[in-house]
């Protein structure tokens, strides 16, 4: 086959592989616009007109009329089809106008119905140099009215939307009004004036290749402003390739029989191409919709985490001030008990008691809940000094001795009196730790005994504080949660209704601040009872 002489068969096929990918690229983009689905009308268009305009010149002299009666077809909805995307360029939806459905719809169904007919071609003729040429017929006038009429109604429409786009819109599609530009301007001089009023039909094949500059700088203002993902244009830039080197091998076809099979490859990784776009759009589309929801999420988090340093301002602000009147409470309590406002009949002592060791309970929770507000927003502030842990541990129990033997329980202490139990400690800190652990063992036991007893791992130089009880013990489904904030076990309401699942949470943070503290909880199972550890590093 001769290679030049299919100079037209690459424009076509390059033009039409370039505008089909473009068309169906943008369509993929954003499926229910409007302006979409107008540009993808507009490549179908283009390919179908140039594809018979190719063919006019190029079958059996008996078809020829017929081939450029389709072309002609093709040619008034290609010339709506501009009208159309400028029309309706860059909104999503539109509503069309009345005078839009009604009258001009049906004029173009009229019109290009009729050029199907002989009223615009009559017939083909032979002239001097062999070739054919078409014989006009009367309303050949009307055809042109339509195309040229919708080619400069477009143009003028998307002037006027230009001219009123702020600077911005503008900048976005400037490239699209000159490609424009050049591409009516080609269309108009090749494919009107010279074959209608000069009697000039030999240009119209070249009509894909007027579509170039519209195609052109088309892709290159949505490169340009990453209108698409880069990883879309990628793929429109292979699949046209791909499909540039297929239309080669058809020029370089060397019969009828291989031109025919090369075209089919041709038509076939086409397709492929534009089902491949289809795919990577959707890919990307899943991937910006997955950016956006993180986006989205981050945002809410920000948020929540604005709301809980308010709610942990609000709880420390609301306990700070509930802690003065409870502690006059427990001191007026305690003073009442010790009879120094005289004495008291027993049933008001028991009264008093149950007032005294409420407050007690309720301070405690006061405390938890500062405390953790005082955590989660930072503020917690240690003061380390190396103290003796033995004589801490000998006066929290101290203190625990009178209301554990209240409650029908004995408190056991075990201390090596000889071992040295220096450790750099927050004093304040440790013993509120330790009085909350025994004040759950106390909670959590009904009869037996508690126990209190400090060791030292010289090989490991670590002091270890251990409290076991005999209480109801813990379930193994609860261990993992012991630690957690807000986290009580199921059945913990049973046994004491008050707590707030927040003291070993706090216990744990305030140990874990020390050189080497450590915290755990051990139990062989329900009712029988549970050890908990504290351990920190000693100074030799």
């Amino acid at each position: 086959m001769d290679i030049f002489s299919n100079v037209e068969l690459f424009s076509v096929g390059m033009a039409a592989a370039a505008i089909g990918i473009l068309g169906f690229v943008v369509f993929f983009n954003k499926r229910n616009s409007i302006t979409n689905k107008s540009f993808l009308f507009l490549a179908v268009m283009t390919i179908l007109w140039s594809a018979f305009n190719f063919l006019i010149d190029r079958v059996a002299e008996h078809n020829t009329l017929t081939v450029l009666r389709t072309a002609t077809f093709f040619a008034v909805w290609h010339a709506f089809s501009f009208f159309q995307l400028f029309y309706v360029f860059p909104e999503d939806k539109v509503q069309f106008s009345r005078a839009y459905k009604y009258a001009l719809m049906p004029f173009i169904v009229f019109v290009s119905l009729l050029t199907l007919t002989p009223l615009v071609f009559s017939e083909m003729v032979p002239t001097a140099d062999g070739t054919l040429r078409a014989i006009n017929g009367p309303a050949i006038s009307l055809f042109s009215l339509a195309v040229v009429g919708m080619i400069i109604g477009g143009f003028i429409v998307l002037l006027g939307k230009f001219h009123k786009a702020i600077k911005i819109d503008r900048s976005r599609f400037k490239f699209v009004v000159v490609g424009s530009v050049i591409t009516f301007s080609l269309l108009v001089v090749f494919n009107f004036v010279f074959p209608a009023l000069l009697d000039n039909s030999k240009f119209i094949q070249f009509g894909a290749v007027f579509m170039f500059p519209f195609v052109a700088f088309s892709a290159y203002a949505i490169i340009k402003y990453h209108m698409l993902d880069i990883k879309v244009i990628s793929t429109e830039v292979l699949a046209f390739v791909v499909t540039l080197v297929a239309l080669l091998q058809i020029i370089f076809s060397n019969s009828f029989i291989e031109t025919m099979f090369n075209i089919s490859i041709f038509i076939l990784i086409l397709i492929f191409s534009i089902f491949l776009l289809k795919s990577v759009r959707k890919e990307v589309k899943q991937r910006e919709e997955i950016q956006k929801l993180a986006n989205t999420l981050r945002e809410a988090n920000a948020r929540l985490k604005e709301l809980d340093k308010m709610k942990s301002e609000f709880v420390s602000f609301a306990t700070h001030q509930t802690r003065a009147p409870i502690t006059a409470i427990k001191g007026y309590t305690s003073l009442i008990l010790e009879g120094s406002y005289g004495n008291v009949s027993n049933d008001m002592k028991e009264a008093v008691h149950r007032i005294h060791k409420s407050s007690n309970s309720l301070a405690i929770v006061v405390e938890d809940y500062l405390n953790i507000s005082r955590i989660e927003m930072g503020t917690v502030r240690y003061d380390f000094k190396t103290l003796d842990l033995r004589k801490l541990v000998e006066e929290v129990v101290q203190e625990f001795t009178p209301v554990v033997k209240k409650d029908g329980l004995e408190l056991k202490v075990d201390i090596d009196k000889n071992g040295k139990y220096k450790a750099k400690i927050d004093e304040g800190k440790i013993k509120q730790v330790l009085t909350n652990i025994i004040d759950n063992s106390v909670k959590y036991t009904d009869k037996g005994h508690i126990e209190v007893s400090v060791s030292q791992d010289e090989k490991k130089n670590k002091i270890q504080v251990k409290i076991s009880d005999t209480g109801v013990g813990i379930k193994k489904e609860t261990m993992p949660k012991l630690f957690k904030k807000f986290s009580r076990a199921k059945d913990a309401n049973e046994t004491n209704i008050h707590g707030t699942g927040l003291g070993l949470y706090i216990a744990k943070t305030m140990v874990e601040a020390h050189e080497g503290g450590r915290i755990w909880v051990e139990s062989k199972g329900e009712n029988m009872g549970a050890q908990v550890y504290v351990e920190i590093d000693a100074i030799k």
